[in-house]
């Protein structure tokens, strides 16, 4: 199935937004939530108004308003009075306390507050690994499972190892940093990338003028870059695991720049990665950088959420652009979010 160009949103609470106003529309929404399908790259497609459309979720693209029983079929009510099916077993639990699933079709939800609160009346028992309903436990995973093996350097050697081109590089910089970083017109800053891989984004900032600091824990991934951008003497390549950088780097930098390296780390870490980018980012600095937001729990690449994102710089971090990118590269149409933050 070909992607389509034409973009529709579903913000927080649930409702599919298009032209930045809220559909009121029952019909039109209840056609855009009832024929939502993940594509197999992970993009989130419908239809609205009859026309095959790309979805953007600020959250999962369907919120449980409510949860009930019709008969012994668990099922979700979301807004437009459309509903689905789900199975207890494809329930999960967030960082947040949430309460995500599946519909029996496979498209990701998470219940509202008042969804949660009716469900855990509705159990027999509940703690923080399960429930009980119907005299049987359900075990609750948590919604990231560790994967510690990205943890380590040779997992991204091997990547880089011979002729292997990485899924992540691009070959060039980021479409929205090619785009954005001539219009943010910034000062001449001093520019940390953690995760550089070959090092397209660092060299684009170098151009510009900026002194750029491009860290990999991958040494075969440091070499790549080196042939192509080792001439730029205005790039500071270094070889570290970005949870063990050096003290030298707190407060260093006026400006972080992420690009596949959010994605990349043990989802369990990214709370940690963003006390990095605390230490790391001067007073008054900022964070910059294209995060991918679609719905994917095995990787590397991992996916994620606007909401999620929010949830984890709302305390350090106030926004100055925050926007869906929709001039990607084919295979990221739909999935991509470009952000600006002062630090706080």
């Amino acid at each position: 199935m070909p992607i389509p160009t034409n973009f529709v949103q579903i913000d927080e609470e649930g409702y599919g937004v298009s032209r930045e106003l809220r559909i009121q529309d029952p019909f039109v929404g209840k056609e855009l939530l009832e024929n939502i399908q993940l594509h197999q790259s992970g993009t989130l497609l419908s239809t609205f108004g009859g026309t095959p459309v790309i979805v953007e979720a600020f959250d999962e693209p369907l919120i449980a308003q409510q949860i009930f029983l019709e008969g012994k079929t668990w099922k979700i009510h979301c807004l437009y009075g459309v509903e689905f099916p789900f199975q207890l077993e494809s329930l999960s639990l967030d960082e947040w306390d949430r309460f995500h699933g599946y519909t029996t079709k496979n498209v990701p939800f998470v219940m509202s507050r008042k969804a949660q609160a009716t469900f855990f009346n509705m159990l027999e028992e509940f703690d923080d690994e399960s429930i009980s309903f119907d005299g049987k436990t359900y075990e609750i995973p948590p919604y990231w499972s560790d994967k510690e093996e990205v943890e380590n350097e040779s997992f991204w050697s091997k990547a880089y190892k011979g002729d292997n081109n990485p899924g992540w590089n691009l070959g060039e910089p980021a479409e929205a940093l090619k785009d954005m970083l001539p219009r943010l017109k910034i000062a001449r800053s001093r520019i940390l990338i953690l995760g550089c891989g070959e090092a397209h984004d660092a060299a684009l900032f170098a151009a510009a003028g900026h002194v750029v600091t491009a860290v990999d824990i991958s040494p075969l991934a440091l070499e790549r870059a080196k042939k192509l951008y080792g001439h730029m003497s205005n790039i500071n390549f270094v070889q570290a695991d970005l949870f063990n950088l050096p003290r030298e780097f707190d407060q260093a930098f006026d400006v972080i720049f992420e690009h596949t390296c959010y994605c990349a780390v043990n989802p369990t870490l990214r709370q940690n990665l963003v006390k990095v980018w605390n230490r790391c980012l001067a007073e008054g600095g900022h964070l910059m950088g294209v995060f991918f937001a679609f719905e994917k729990r095995q990787g590397p690449p991992f996916g994620g959420s606007e909401w999620e994102l929010r949830q984890r710089l709302k305390n350090n971090y106030q926004p100055i652009f925050w926007g869906r990118w929709q001039k990607s590269v084919p295979n990221r149409q739909g999935k991509e979010l470009f952000i600006y933050c002062k630090k706080k």
